[in-house]
């Protein structure tokens, strides 16, 4: 899911400002309170008069995110989790064309849902990446079918520490002509970005 916001937060009447994540299964917060709860631990949420609010184990929080995102957010968590499969793009009716170590046991679940694994005739790419090196060569393997529109979605690894980050994967496939188009969370250690070729007048 991915969406992020700065707010001030109210936990059972201690205050603070916060960075609130919402992730595909789970609301993070950072700051002076930290917290990582599952969805399935949010309760009562509901978006009231400008503020997120559920409870956590019978403690009433607010998270003061203005109207309009309280909303969403209300409406995604109440939603659950929006299957890895369906974020992707995959269904019984696409052909992927993997590239890389797809072995993640939730990628490989998603991989499932589709009509059929192959480099011939992909309408949606996926490929698993870990170093610039790696990242090259899969977007040289994928070339011809990016030239034709064909997206690719590049996974890598979450957080701080690795060979490889969102930023750098922009820049470097933007010069080439490739434009990012949405991102997902994979599992608890792998995220995605989707690149398509620019379209041009």
């Amino acid at each position: 899911m991915g969406r992020e916001a700065i707010c001030q937060c109210d936990w059972g009447g201690a205050k603070s400002n916060t960075k609130a994540l919402l992730e595909t299964s789970e609301l993070i917060l950072r700051g002076e309170i930290r917290k990582k709860i599952p969805f399935a631990a949010l309760k009562e949420v509901e978006a009231k008069a400008g503020c997120l609010c559920f409870t956590v184990d019978g403690e009433r929080v607010q998270l003061f995110l203005g109207k309009d995102q309280s909303a969403r957010w209300a409406a995604a968590i109440n939603a659950g989790p929006t299957p890895l499969a369906k974020k992707l793009g995959i269904s019984d009716q696409t052909i992927v064309r993997t590239i890389g170590d797809t072995s993640d046991e939730a990628l490989q679940s998603a991989l499932a849902q589709a009509a059929k694994i192959s480099a011939m005739n992909p309408s949606l790419i996926v490929a698993c990446v870990d170093t610039s090196e790696s990242l090259y060569a899969a977007v040289r393997k994928a070339e011809s079918q990016l030239a034709k529109a064909v997206p690719i979605w590049l996974v890598y690894r979450k957080g701080p520490g690795h060979a490889l980050n969102e930023s750098m994967i922009r820049s470097a496939l933007l010069p080439a002509g490739l434009v990012d188009t949405k991102v997902a969370s994979v599992s608890a250690t792998l995220t995605a970005i989707r690149f398509n070729l620019r379209r041009t007048k």
